[in-house]
């Protein structure tokens, strides 16, 4: 009887006039914007780019959105986003996916490959920030090693190009909600120009799985055990280096942002 109710809530204040998987809440609140407001050009973004996948993907969002719906109606606003939205800034929460962060306002989305969601500056792509995660067996982001080691790693071995040079400027840890984050700033260079960025990572959501859904199957005795696998998220905010003394402290905010929602 819960879930009915739940359901026919969702199909009363939820759905709105086309279906998209994402949602961007515009609010300077700790409260997610009002049915009402999904008409208001404010509130819902609606892309080009998310029209014209709407129809390959249209029985997709429509699972996606009805579980993120009832999801929020279960949950209050506060654990969404826990602190006020900043002046400026919109709040993208993916609740069926399980994160959220802030983006500058006058950014648009934008599809960037091999990412679950990503913004960009209007006028300079390289100003942007995505988010991508994948499987992982750990189940907390000191496991994969001290802060140190991980950045080091990171930043040499995936995301600078072999002919660019690596310049790491700083490296953070904090704790928000029992989830660890690392945090940390570095530089590109390549013969022809410079980028900087911040990057945050983190893991959570691990679920039992049977095996063969994303990791091999093991067996002992005959017997086939599940695994617990989790999320291994990664946000990156960056400009071009001769911009990032001007942009630093406001693509700072989007980096500590970032938060892994329970799903």
């Amino acid at each position: 009887m819960a879930v009915a109710m739940a359901m026919n809530s969702v199909s009363l204040n939820w759905v709105p006039p086309s279906f998209t998987k994402k949602a961007n809440y515009v609010t300077h609140s700790t409260e997610l914007a009002p049915p009402s407001a999904f008409s208001s050009q404010n509130s819902l973004t609606y892309t080009k780019e998310t029209i014209s996948n709407e129809e390959n993907n249209c029985k997709r969002r429509l699972l996606l959105l009805g579980v993120g719906a009832i999801t929020a109606n279960l949950l209050p606003a506060n654990s969404l986003l826990a602190e006020d939205i900043p002046q400026n800034y919109r709040a993208f929460v993916d609740i069926p996916d399980g994160y959220s962060y802030y983006y500058p306002s006058d950014w648009r989305e934008f599809d960037f490959r091999g990412h679950d969601s990503a913004f960009k500056d209007r006028f300079l792509q390289l100003q942007n920030v995505r988010v991508r995660f994948i499987p992982t067996d750990k189940q907390d982001i000191h496991e994969l090693g001290p802060i140190e080691e991980v950045v080091y790693n990171l930043v040499n071995h995936v995301y600078a190009a072999p002919n660019q040079m690596v310049n790491i400027l700083d490296m953070q840890e904090r704790t928000s909600d029992g989830k660890n984050y690392y945090t940390f700033e570095y530089e590109l260079t390549s013969p022809n120009y410079a980028s900087a960025s911040f990057a945050t990572i983190a893991i959570g959501n691990g679920k039992f799985y049977l095996p063969g859904f994303f990791i091999s199957v093991k067996f002992s005795h005959g017997l086939v055990f599940l695994l617990l696998t989790g999320r291994y998220y990664t946000l990156v905010v960056g400009a071009l280096e001769r911009r990032w003394r001007r942009l630093r402290n406001k693509l700072k905010v989007v980096a500590d942002s970032f938060r892994v929602l329970d799903i």
